[in-house]
């Protein structure tokens, strides 16, 4: 069943794209692809534990050749750089005002032609005994699907085949998302976050640091 979904790249349309499916599969990993359910929507990318995440990500991204925006904290894109930044798919985010953010969010995505959202729920590298819950709240005020990227370096692939509707029962969906990932690896496992939200006041005051932080 997997294997229809397998990216091949003598099958792909442009050079960037076989050129980046090519290199993934140079340096030993399978890339499988399902086609997106529409135009906007969430992708929850997990685990995320180390920096070779990000390269083997963006290999990915450019062999599908589609879109996905980032979020970053608002402070980046001041100045010349915000340009830039936007123009790789940035999107400023007001860390001050977290439930304005993603109401903000979820208008932006609805309106627009195209918007997939790209997103590592952990927001760290480092080990967190929780999922930040953004991608959980995005998802349900922009009554979009959730993609669930998976990074694994058990098997060597990324896995972007499974898509979830989220219900707004919150431990049901997230159970459904554990099982789905109950057998991916990280690069390194025992960084990797167990998969649940955390508690509205751990989340709050991880933010408030964060803020002060900035």
């Amino acid at each position: 069943m997997m294997e229809e979904h397998l990216m091949r790249p003598e099958a792909l349309p442009t050079w960037g794209q076989r050129t980046a499916v090519r290199l993934l599969n140079l340096i030993g990993w399978k890339f499988y692809f399902k086609p997106l359910p529409g135009p906007h929507g969430i992708a929850v990318v997990y685990p995320h534990t180390s920096n070779c995440d990000f390269f083997v990500g963006l290999l990915a991204k450019w062999g599908v050749g589609l879109q996905f925006r980032w979020l970053a904290k608002d402070s980046l894109f001041r100045g010349p750089t915000g340009a830039l930044l936007r123009y790789w798919g940035g999107v400023a985010v007001d860390r001050s005002a977290p439930q304005g953010a993603i109401m903000r969010l979820a208008q932006t995505m609805r309106a627009s032609k195209w918007f997939w959202l790209a997103i590592t729920p952990e927001g760290t590298r480092g080990y967190r005994p929780y999922w930040k819950s953004g991608f959980y709240r995005i998802a349900l005020a922009a009554q979009v699907p959730v993609l669930l990227v998976a990074i694994d370096y058990g098997r060597k692939a990324i896995d972007v085949t499974h898509t979830l509707t989220l219900t707004g029962d919150e431990a049901a969906d997230m159970a459904a998302i554990a099982r789905y990932y109950e057998d991916v690896r990280a690069l390194y496992p025992d960084k990797a976050a167990p998969i649940r939200l955390a508690d509205p006041k751990s989340e709050a005051e991880a933010s408030d640091r964060s803020r002060k932080q900035a």
